[in-house]
């Protein structure tokens, strides 16, 4: 597999997380989910989960196994936004390698095609799930309200870098935008 299909999400999701719902991961036939959790589900230096994440997790576990696979070490905050979330989880990832993401596929019992790697990065979580052959989802970082001001330098650079190894920020499928709005 070349580089740019590496780096090719198969689905954008305009806005955050809670964007993704029941009805977009029955059309795409998906059965689970590995969630990243720094700024795909809580602003980086949040360590619970909101009441509105926590509506999602619930909504969404009616259609699909879910489990959280995060690049931090902290297992004490990660564990606890797990915690809280009732959810599976593993700490110190390391994406894009796929040892962790592959204990989660083995917990989940799911095939590999049918369960989703959602995440905020390019070059960790869109890697890692297509080198595995997984249905991979990129959604806009949630931040911080102190720091929504500032731009995403490493997103940024990610996607430049992204489109000069020849993958677009169009997805294989197609953007999905929140319709409730």
């Amino acid at each position: 597999m070349r580089w740019n299909n590496f780096l090719q999400p198969d689905l954008i999701v305009e806005g955050s997380v809670l964007n993704l719902t029941p009805d977009i991961i029955r059309k795409y036939d998906l059965q689970g989910l590995v969630l990243d959790v720094d700024e795909t589900l809580v602003p980086i230096r949040v360590a619970s989960a909101s009441p509105e994440l926590q509506q999602w997790v619930k909504e969404i576990r009616a259609c699909a196994k879910l489990w959280l696979v995060s690049n931090n070490i902290s297992d004490a905050r990660i564990g606890g936004i797990a915690r809280s979330l009732d959810l599976p989880y593993f700490t110190s990832a390391a994406k894009p390698s796929r040892r962790k993401i592959r204990e989660a596929l083995k917990a989940m019992d799911l095939p590999v095609n049918r369960v989703g790697m959602v995440g905020d990065r390019l070059f960790t979580d869109v890697i890692a799930g297509n080198r595995l052959g997984m249905f991979t989802i990129l959604v806009e970082p949630i931040v911080h309200t102190d720091a929504a001001l500032r731009s995403h330098p490493i997103r940024n650079f990610e996607v430049w870098a992204s489109e000069i190894l020849g993958a677009s920020i169009t997805p294989k499928k197609r953007r999905v935008k929140n319709l409730d709005k």
